[in-house]
């Protein structure tokens, strides 16, 4: 009765957070207020639930520094121009029958560089988007195109935040991490290709309006070295630079692009890194402010406060039921699809990717290592269903803001053919693996 009570009030205040359309932190204090009386009410003493929150919120702050450096990186990128870089040459590069094929290849690219879909959305996205209505495409093939590139960086990127918090979550090294996410998405990326090329055809744009690469080369200078600080971010994981070092360095890159290429006062580009980067700029304005170590507090705010659940869960036995019944179903389906359904279960009860990662990795762990498969197992089989899947949730916030930001609706989802291909892709893997390990035992 305690748990359906604290559940109750949790998801009822969840969804008035949802339904009012503000922030889900006061839902998530109450969470924690709920959760830790309902554990208090099964004997387990405060100062225990205190030290599993405090542990908790430590474990979040190697993924908080991660958020905070990436709301620096997009706004130092925004200052120095090297997101118009992209979406300058991505626009020169449009043809009317390759149009939504592009669209999602350059949103993927650009989502790996920086790993933040919401980044991406809110930039090149809005940009597409734009093209599309104004050029008689189909705005919600647009759409799915460019949920399907965001997500691509979002799940494998060095600089996501998703996939360094699933990492860190399954005690595995994240360089390794991402490089095994980024060789499984590799596969249904290429059907994706395939797909957006032959819609590309069949929602053709009529017309492309030129008017934004005036505006841009008229206030910005887009020459390769703009695009400098975006290959600091590319190439120095490829040789193994660890993540943050890496995202220091590209903002050190962009902050002298923005100097001495855009002519910005370095105070200037400082309180940029901070507040996000701000312009009157006619044409760019919306797409250009943003960014900023602050755009990052909120975010932050929610993963330290999901940081201290899975803590509670376990010395309270809250989910202990949940969590044999999952172990169970391991044993009858196999790992994979029973990820696979926990991570549509987390996400649409929680409305958050990042707590769905959390509690697949609080409660599916324990069962992994007990079928003796370590972290690194653990740890792809969340970046291949719970991070995209939450996407196509269309209450979760991983999959509404995108489409809010778009202007479209849930119509989208059907075609951001990425989020559903991934883990479509490497179940059937598994399952192929699995019958070949059974019919060559020692293969």
């Amino acid at each position: 009765m305690d748990v359906l009570l604290a559940f109750t009030v949790f998801l009822g205040s969840m969804g008035l957070c949802l339904a009012l359309g503000v922030s889900i932190l006061p839902a998530l204090l109450i969470g924690w207020l709920v959760f830790t009386a309902a554990a208090r009410r099964r004997g387990v003493p405060l100062r225990q639930l205190m030290k599993a929150s405090v542990s908790g919120v430590k474990d979040s702050l190697i993924v908080v520094l991660i958020l905070l450096l990436i709301g620096m990186l997009t706004a130092s990128w925004r200052a120095s121009g090297t997101i118009l870089f992209f979406v300058y040459y991505g626009m020169a590069l449009i043809t009317p029958r390759l149009f939504i094929m592009l669209t999602f290849l350059l949103c993927a690219l650009l989502s790996y560089a920086i790993g933040t879909s919401f980044g991406v959305v809110g930039t090149m996205g809005v940009i597409f988007m734009a093209i599309a209505r104004s050029g008689g495409a189909d705005p919600v093939v647009t759409a799915g195109a460019v949920m399907s590139g965001i997500y691509f960086g979002d799940c494998c990127s060095p600089a996501a935040s998703s996939m360094a918090l699933t990492a860190a979550m399954c005690r595995t090294d994240a360089g390794a991490h991402s490089r095994r996410l980024l060789k499984a998405n590799l596969l249904p990326a290429g059907i994706c290709v395939l797909l957006y090329g032959a819609l590309s055809v069949r929602f053709p744009l009529s017309s492309v309006d030129r008017g934004l690469m005036t505006a841009i080369t008229d206030h910005f200078t887009v020459g390769w070295y703009t695009a400098i600080p975006a290959a600091v971010m590319l190439l120095l994981p490829i040789f193994k630079v660890r993540t943050k070092l890496a995202m220091a360095l590209s903002i050190l890159a962009a902050g002298l692009v923005a100097v001495f290429v855009q002519g910005m006062d370095a105070p200037a580009f400082l309180k940029c890194l901070l507040l996000g980067y701000q312009t009157e700029l006619p044409g760019l304005g919306g797409i250009l402010k943003g960014g900023g170590l602050v755009s990052m507090l909120s975010i932050s705010a929610i993963l330290a406060i999901s940081s201290t659940y899975s803590g509670i869960f376990n010395l309270s036995g809250l989910l202990d039921g949940l969590r044999d019944k999952l172990a169970a179903g391991m044993e009858r389906f196999g790992e994979f699809p029973v990820m696979l359904v926990s991570s549509v279960l987390f996400g649409a009860v929680f409305c958050n990717q990042t707590i769905a990662i959390l509690m697949c990795a609080a409660l599916l762990g324990p069962a992994y290592k007990k079928r003796g498969l370590g972290g690194d197992r653990l740890a792809r089989d969340i970046g291949c269903s719970a991070v995209d899947l939450c996407g196509l949730i269309p209450w979760c916030i991983a999959c509404s803001v995108p489409l809010q930001v778009m202007g479209v609706g849930a119509q989208a989802l059907p075609l951001s053919f990425l989020l559903y291909l991934l883990p479509l892709v490497t179940l059937v893997k598994d399952r192929l693996r699995a019958k070949q390990l059974k019919k060559f035992p020692d293969s």
